[in-house]
């Protein structure tokens, strides 16, 4: 059950306030509570709150973490948030619910293998490289429909698109511009908005937005 005056609350709140003033439906937003870097204790508070999205930013943490919760809330989704590499594309596609970061064209091929090998097909959001930065993940822009058709032909479930916006710079013409390419591609999710700017990107039309610090505090 759900208590007052948590971060949880807070940022459900929050939510709520900028799906009305968007005059959106707040169920039609999910809440991707970003885990990595914390360990189990730390996450099962908001489980006792009911909530069951949930992300992880590596393959290897997710498998050390996620076992021992799932046998007590089998209900939880789970989300990978992070770069994935091809060669662990088997253990995402056993583990994940959904995939945000499919970026590349080695991936399309590396998780249709995976998918066909485990009989599980995971929804994936396309993530792009919304502010054209080489040290980040994601399918440049100019590139993304022939990803998107590639996928497609893969028998990849797309669930959208996400992106990470450039640090430092307003953040919402990024979120304009991935709603404006999800639109275009005939895509219903948009992946986008983190702890700082997530009532920005509901504003501009995410349906998932993944927040972290804002409900664990920060890292170490």
């Amino acid at each position: 059950m759900e208590k007052a005056d948590t971060p949880l609350a807070q940022v459900r709140a929050n939510i709520a306030d900028a799906c009305q003033r968007a005059r959106r439906d707040p169920g039609d937003v999910t809440l991707v509570a970003i885990g990595k870097h914390h360990p189990a204790d730390a996450i099962v508070p908001l489980l006792e709150q009911d909530h069951r999205d949930f992300g992880e930013n590596r393959v290897q943490e997710a498998q050390a973490k996620w076992p021992d919760l799932r046998a007590r809330y089998p209900d939880v989704r789970l989300h990978l948030v992070g770069q994935l590499q091809s060669n662990k594309a088997e253990d995402a596609a056993a583990l994940f619910d959904v995939i945000h970061s499919l970026d590349r064209s080695s991936l399309v091929k590396a998780l249709g293998k995976a998918f066909d090998k485990t009989g599980r097909r995971v929804p994936c959001f396309v993530q792009v490289d919304i502010g054209a930065e080489e040290q980040k993940g994601g399918c440049a822009v100019s590139d993304l429909p022939a990803l998107i058709e590639e996928a497609r032909a893969a028998d990849i479930p797309l669930a959208g698109l996400m992106c990470v916006p450039p640090q430092g710079i307003e953040p919402a013409p990024f979120f304009a511009l991935l709603d404006k390419l999800a639109s275009d591609n005939g895509l219903d999710g948009r992946s986008m908005g983190m702890s700082g700017d997530y009532e920005t990107a509901i504003m501009l039309g995410a349906t998932h937005v993944r927040v972290g610090t804002a409900l664990f505090g920060k890292r170490d």
